[in-house]
């Protein structure tokens, strides 16, 4: 089985906003960075601990990083 980040936010969908799944159980729909954060502190990440651009932790699917807009 190939790695993959713990965290992966899916393509932007069409009404807007990105599914985001935490070791492959789905946390929500953020709508921005906050929500992502909010989701991973939730998940037990301390906030000092998240790093939205560290490839080891979050995979960004389908579309730019922090790009929340509708496809």
């Amino acid at each position: 089985m190939a790695w993959q980040a713990p965290v992966v936010v899916h393509r932007p969908s069409p009404g807007g906003g990105r599914r985001v799944t935490i070791r492959g159980q789905i946390a929500g729909l953020a709508h921005h960075d906050a929500d992502l954060v909010e989701f991973l502190r939730r998940a037990g990440l301390d906030e000092a601990d998240i790093s939205l651009d560290d490839p080891h932790l979050v995979e960004w699917r389908g579309g730019r990083a922090h790009h929340f807009e509708a496809a």
